[in-house]
């Protein structure tokens, strides 16, 4: 792992925007983020986002 700190901010980031899809969707309730498609929509953006900084992190994507 060339940047542990990288991956560990990514993978909590990739776990939000999990978090975020599932209460966009509605199989999460109890916020005001439950079943609102703008969370539906952005929770995998920031998911995928999370997945490559960690990847970034780890050093499987170089500039």
């Amino acid at each position: 792992m060339k940047n542990p700190i990288l991956v560990v901010v990514g993978v909590i980031v990739a776990l939000a925007g999990l978090l975020f899809f599932l209460q966009g969707i509605g199989v999460v309730s109890g916020s005001g983020m439950s079943n609102t498609t703008t969370w539906s929509i952005l929770g995998p953006i920031i998911a995928i986002v999370g997945v490559l900084v960690a990847l970034r992190g780890s050093g499987r994507i170089r500039r």
